[in-house]
């Protein structure tokens, strides 16, 4: 291919790494950015929580429903709000990313875009990683994070008489998933709900210091994410339906599909709000609700007193 082709390919490696780093600020927590063999991030608390998230084409994104960029921010987000659901603050992201040898060099650069643009929505640097040649698009992203000095919050916390707490929306991207399969493109904010998140990163942090028990990341259904807090801990949860914001808007989107939007809410995935156990009686932390109340050990998951019909959430390979 020709070096103006305008694919990958053309463009060559060490270029479009160059095309995608050059004239990107940095936090101060970034010593030694992109550019050597490694990264070199400040860790004041002497501690560093660290994800890492892989999102493939086809699987976790499609290029006919979201831009570019939209993908580059969504790749970002999924791995900052796991380093928020352990209470601490992301710092840093290393990316790493395989794309075809005929991919539009736009294409790219626009995906990196909006990684740079969520990366610093929360405050954080892209401070290294690596482009491979491979058959289809992949990315994979790891996130970095510091606790300032508090414990981490686990998933196996949480104990009987613990209130229940979400913050963030819940069903908004299922419900996009859902017009998105039918060939629809709006309502713009519901589908813009499942092309990118918009996790408060902030959240975290303020359950922490607010005495949460147990925390998570809602990415693959409520039920299914509390569940996980539930054999964690060794616990039952039930989560009461009446407490929920089921929002108008899914509803109108649900009469439209015949859909139900509860369903929406209890088991729908990628909405990337946070999920918390905190003691009895205790003041919840700004923008946390409480929706539930954590139930006899072992008892699983229940909705209303009773276990739910429906598929709990999202699970790969099943």
């Amino acid at each position: 291919m020709s070096p103006n082709d305008g694919t990958v390919a053309g463009t060559g490696e060490f270029r479009l790494i160059e095309a995608v780093t050059s004239g990107r600020k940095q936090p101060e927590s970034t010593l030694l950015g992109p550019g050597d063999d490694a990264a070199v991030v400040a860790t004041p608390d002497g501690r560093t929580v660290v994800s890492t998230d892989v999102l493939v084409q086809g699987v976790h994104f499609r290029l006919d429903w979201s831009s570019a960029e939209q993908v580059g921010r969504k790749a970002v987000a999924v791995n900052l709000t796991d380093i928020a659901a352990m209470g601490a603050r992301p710092t840093s992201v290393l990316m790493g990313f395989a794309c075809p040898p005929d991919t539009e060099t736009s294409l790219v650069t626009e995906l990196t875009k909006g990684m740079w643009a969520e990366a610093d929505r929360a405050g954080v640097g892209i401070v290294g990683g690596d482009m491979v040649s491979a058959s289809q698009i992949v990315i994979s992203v790891t996130a970095l994070g510091d606790l300032g000095g508090r414990e981490p919050v686990t998933r196996s916390g949480a104990r009987p008489g613990d209130v229940v707490a979400v913050c963030g929306r819940l069903g908004w991207a299922a419900a996009g998933l859902a017009v998105l399969g039918r060939g629809f493109r709006s309502p713009v904010s519901v589908v813009n709900a499942q092309r990118c998140p918009e996790p408060d990163y902030e959240a975290g942090v303020r359950a922490a210091d607010g005495g949460a028990t147990s925390m998570i990341d809602v990415s693959d259904g409520l039920l299914s994410d509390l569940g996980h807090i539930a054999t964690a801990s060794g616990v039952g949860i039930d989560v009461r339906t009446a407490d929920l914001d089921v929002s108008s808007r899914l509803t109108e989107v649900g009469t439209a599909l015949g859909a139900d939007p509860l369903k929406w809410v209890l088991t729908g995935g990628e909405d990337h709000a946070f999920a918390a156990t905190f003691p009895a009686f205790a003041d919840l932390p700004e923008g946390w609700t409480e929706i539930g109340v954590v139930t006899m050990p072992d008892s699983g998951v229940t909705v209303d007193g009773k276990r739910y019909g429906h598929n709990g959430g999202w699970e790969h390979w099943r």
